[in-house]
Parts: structure tokens; C-alpha cells; sequence
């Protein structure tokens, strides 16, 4: 009988976490411990790095996600533990799980089969309490604006363009739109309200875009809550709420640190969606990674064109960042998925359906050279795949001047990612110059929209609506114009519709609306309907987790 992932995590050999820092380096009174397994490192360690050489970062990303899976994080994990088989040191910097998925969809997300970071139910639950401090510090603020309203509404909110909703990480379609402050005068003045999950907070990607605590607590200064009768912007720093929320982040800004299955460091920081945010893990825990690290794997979420396009427009840019490399994971079953093949029909061989499928794989790889990166394919294998199929997606890359290794990570953890650690190390070699940015910061909204839609989408041209043309004039106008574009937008396309597959051709795509998220320091366009609050399905993961004797079950494959 095969193991599931959970049984797996479970009979793994987990080293005390202060001798897994000793492998970085990181002194024991710099460590913050959550029992023996898991810790936060200090911010003021943080601050003795400066003169420490960066590691090579590799960014791990994949093609568009599809229903048959692609494995960003498990293959991070396993060329982690891949590079530290072949010798060089190396760790992995991960975003932290939401509830939210966790309960509903997909179960947890702490990698799979020999490839996890352990120890994987705390990572999927509370860990070590960030999204509650995010959470919390988010709705702090929601607060002292109903409070200032009910006080006298001396700033003069405008009750119909209160623009900052709250937050729960938890899957729950029934707090979308609410009405708050019913029940009498004693509660305060009943409005429209809503909630957002916490990972779509912008105090989440503020969390994670910020360099230091002053930097915090700058940026959570500048967030934009709400607009006058007059269309004037109100700013966090109007309520005084930028130092109490700094003071509910501060212990939870200090990266934590775990360890994969075979005992490699990995720190495990922040976690902002990709289709509605940058879908980066934190600035700070992946420059700590650098000056302990050789080698550094981090990921971005969903597609190149979403979490990719992110991390090195926005990320990186900001944060001062470079990549020696940048790993695109595919899969059979998913371009498979892109040819066309109903996913029970995925088991079944079909090269001439991968075949189909090779025009999204090479749209990102067309993506990744945008940037002037270099690109190197990962086969993320599952046990189905023929010889005949992964040969397709071989002289495919071979055509491109991609190099390809199939990674067999999930089955044999390190040792199944040797082969890839091998590639992306005789192709990291090479010397590279620093990535170009699709855009430059200071080109006009549109220009940077059009950009990246013509580019990283393949779109033939952009639309506008005219709600969205409003809110431009008025984004432009209160000097917002010169941020970087934060794309919201469907993950299951390269297009704006969910349902085109493959590499689209022909298509336009629309920006319904903006909201400006002055913090983080980013616009968003809205790309279709982008759900801030996702529902359960109708059968959550919930429903199939319990405890035994004590013991988590149904939790991600359990």
C-alpha cells in the first residue's frame, strides 16, 4: 500500500530545529523556538548580515495550473534536497498555507510525498500564529474606522466608499457582503461590509514586501480605508492605526524556520495569493535565506504569467533582487489537460495529446526569456506517464534550447531530483545579466498594463470599461500612477476567461476596475470576476479531517 503524505511527514527522522540552524549558521540565542520543530529566527540578526555574500536564488514557477496538478512547491522542496545530494548547500523559502484552501479544496500545502517541509500539520494550521497577527492587525483597522464614524466622523468618511473590508482565513462565501453595526444607536451606523480572505489583505502583502519594521509600519501608514463625500482618499495614518498594527506584527515579521523531510533548512514566510496579490513569500525571509544560503529555491504562485511576472516586476524590483535561474515546472497530465483530455482520461497514454498541449509550455518559456532569464524545464513525473510521453516534451525544449530534466522528486524525495539539481547547476554556470523588467515603473498605467497583457498573455489588445476609466483618472490623479500593476486575473488561462486553455490566440482582455493598494505599493487591475472570498465546495476537505488517538486525519492526502 502506497503512503500518504501525512503518513509519510509522520515517520520521518526530524532533527531539533537549533541543529538545523546550526547548518545556517544562525546562532542559538538568534533562534525563537515553537517547541523543538519549528522557530522564528530574530529580526536583529537580520540586521548582522550586511557584509554576508547572497546565495544564487532560483525561482521555481510552472505553466497554467490545471485540475491534473504541476507541483511547484513539491518540486521546490525536492531540488532543495536534490542540490544538497550533489553537494551544494541549499534551502528552500516557501509561502505559509492558508486555512482557507487547506479546509476547502486541496488540503494542505506543504509539499508531497518524499518532498514536504516538515512538520507538515503545524505548517497547514496555525504554524506559528503570522496569518492570526495578520489577521488580527487587518481588523484592528476595520475597527477604528467604524469606531471614528460612530465618535463623530471627524476625517468624514463616506459611508457608501468605506473601501477596507475584513478579514478571516477561512473559506466562508456567507461573509462576502454583510451588513455590520445592526442592532440600535449603541452599535454604531449600520453600512454595507464584507469580507475578504486573509490572504487577499493588503497587510499581507505589505508583510511581505516590507525590508524592515519601519518600513512595516510605514507602508501599512500609507493604506488607503475609505474616501470622503468629496472623493478625498483616507489613509490608515489619518486613524493613528499604523503604530498598533506594526505593534500586533512585529514578533510575527521575524521569519520561521523548519526543515524538509531530509533534515535541509527551510524557512517558510508570508503568503499572498498570485491571482489577487504578488504571491511572493516574504522580502525578509528570502534575503535572510540568501546570506545563509549557496543556493536559495523560492517559488511564486500559479503560472509564469501571474506569480512570476510578480515577483520579478514587483519583488524584485523593489527589494533589490536577481535570479541565477528560473525553473518552469510542467507536467504530462497537465499539458495533457491543455490538449484537450478530460481529466478521467488522464491515466491513459496519448503523446499526440501532450503534443496538443506544448503551446502553453512554450508561451512560458517565450515569457521567461522576456526578462532575459534562463529557463530550465522540470518534468514533475507521476507514475502514470510513458516513455513516449516525456520524450514529446523532451525535443520540445531540446527545439526551444531549454534544458529539460524529469524530476521524480514526489516518489524518491532527493534522490529523484538529482537529475534536475544537476541540469539547473551546469546551466546556472553561465553568467547572466541582471533581469529587465517588463516595464518601467514611471510608463503610464495603461502602457504597464499593456505590457505585460501583450507580452506575458499573448492578448491582441486591452479594453476598458468605463467604471475602470473613472477610477484611473482618479488613481492617476492622487499620484498613484507611477506604481508597478499587480494583475488580478483568472489562473487557468493565459487569457481573462477561465476556460481558454492552452495558449489562446486572438483574444482581448478587459480591466473591469482598479483598486489602488498604496501600502504594498502596487495598482491592481481587475482582470473578470476575481473572487477575494472563495466558497467550499461541495465536499470541503473539512468533512474528511478528524482526530485518532490524537493524531490529525484528512489532512492533505491523510
Amino acid at each position: 500500500m502506497v503512503s500518504s503524505d501525512i503518513e509519510i511527514a509522520r515517520g520521518a527522522s526530524v532533527r531539533p530545529i537549533v541543529e538545523i540552524a546550526g547548518k545556517l549558521d544562525i546562532p542559538a540565542d538568534a533562534i525563537l523556538p515553537f517547541g523543538h520543530t519549528k522557530a522564528k529566527v530574530s529580526l536583529d540578526f537580520l540586521e548582522t548580515l550586511s557584509d554576508r555574500p547572497d546565495g544564487k536564488l532560483i525561482l521555481v514557477t510552472a505553466i497554467t495550473p490545471t485540475p491534473a496538478g504541476e507541483g511547484k512547491t513539491t518540486t521546490s522542496v525536492g531540488l532543495t534536497d536534490g542540490l544538497n545530494r550533489i553537494g551544494k548547500q541549499s534551502l528552500v523559502c516557501l509561502r505559509e498555507p492558508s486555512l482557507g484552501p487547506c479546509f476547502g479544496v486541496k488540503g494542505g500545502a506543504a509539499g508531497g510525498g518524499y518532498a514536504q517541509v516538515v512538520p507538515m500539520e503545524d505548517i497547514n494550521l496555525h504554524f506559528t500564529g503570522d496569518f492570526h497577527a495578520i489577521g488580527t492587525a487587518h481588523n484592528l483597522l476595520s475597527a477604528l474606522i467604524d469606531n471614528h464614524i460612530y465618535w463623530g466622523n471627524e476625517l468624514g468618511f463616506d459611508n457608501r466608499r468605506i473601501s477596507w473590508r475584513r478579514v478571516v482565513d477561512m473559506n466562508d462565501r456567507a461573509l462576502r457582503s454583510i451588513v455590520n453595526s445592526l442592532g440600535g444607536v449603541a452599535n454604531g451606523f449600520a453600512r454595507e461590509d464584507g469580507f475578504d480572505i486573509t490572504v487577499a489583505s493588503e497587510v499581507m502583502a505589505i508583510f511581505c514586501l516590507a525590508r524592515d519594521l519601519k518600513d512595516l509600519e510605514e507602508r501599512l501608514a500609507k493604506i488607503i480605508v475609505g474616501y470622503t463625500r468629496e472623493r478625498q482618499p483616507i489613509h490608515a495614518r489619518d486613524l493613528k492605526a499604523h503604530g498598533p498594527m506594526s505593534v500586533l506584527l512585529k514578533d510575527a515579521l521575524a521569519p520561521n524556520l523548519v526543515q524538509t523531510l531530509e533534515n535541509n533548512p527551510a524557512f517558510i514566510h508570508g503568503g499572498p495569493f498570485a491571482n489577487i496579490a504578488h504571491g511572493c513569500n516574504s522580502v525578509i525571509a528570502t534575503k535572510m535565506a540568501l546570506a545563509h544560503s549557496d543556493w536559495v529555491i523560492t517559488e511564486a504562485g500559479f503560472g509564469f504569467d501571474l506569480g512570476a511576472e510578480k515577483f520579478f516586476d514587483i519583488k524584485c524590483t523593489s527589494a533589490g533582487l536577481d535570479t541565477a535561474a528560473v525553473v518552469l515546472v510542467a507536467t504530462v497530465r497537465a499539458l495533457k489537460r491543455h490538449g484537450g483530455v478530460l481529466k478521467a482520461d488522464l491515466d491513459r497514454s496519448d503523446p499526440a495529446a501532450v503534443e496538443r498541449g506544448l503551446g502553453n509550455l512554450r508561451k512560458h518559456i517565450e515569457n521567461i526569456r522576456a526578462f532575459g532569464e534562463k529557463p530550465v524545464v522540470a518534468l514533475n513525473r507521476f507514475h502514470s506517464d510513458t516513455d513516449d510521453e516525456i520524450v514529446v516534451v523532451r525535443q520540445a525544449c531540446e527545439e526551444m534550447g531549454a534544458p529539460f530534466a524529469v524530476s521524480d522528486i514526489f516518489a524518491r524525495g532527493g534522490d529523484g531530483g538529482t537529475e534536475l539539481a544537476e541540469t539547473l547547476v551546469a546551466h546556472a554556470k553561465h553568467e547572466k545579466s541582471p533581469f529587465k523588467p517588463l516595464y518601467d515603473w514611471s510608463e503610464p498605467i495603461k502602457a504597464k498594463i499593456d505590457r505585460v497583457a501583450r507580452t506575458m498573455y499573448g492578448a491582441s489588445d486591452v479594453a476598458y470599461t468605463k467604471p475602470a476609466e473613472r477610477e484611473l483618472k482618479r488613481i492617476e490623479k492622487f499620484g498613484y500612477g507611477g506604481l508597478p500593476v499587480c494583475m488580478a486575473k483568472t489562473p487557468t488561462s493565459l487569457s481573462d476567461d477561465p476556460k481558454l486553455a492552452g495558449r489562446p490566440q486572438d483574444f482581448e482582455i478587459t480591466v473591469r476596475n482598479f483598486v489602488v493598494a498604496a501600502g504594498a505599493g502596487f495598482v491592481v487591475p481587475l482582470l473578470g470576476d476575481i473572487m477575494r472570498m472563495p466558497g467550499l465546495p461541495v465536499t470541503p476537505q473539512a468533512t474528511r479531517m478528524d482526530l485518532k488517538d490524537g493524531e490529525v486525519q484528512g489532512l492533505l492526502g491523510g
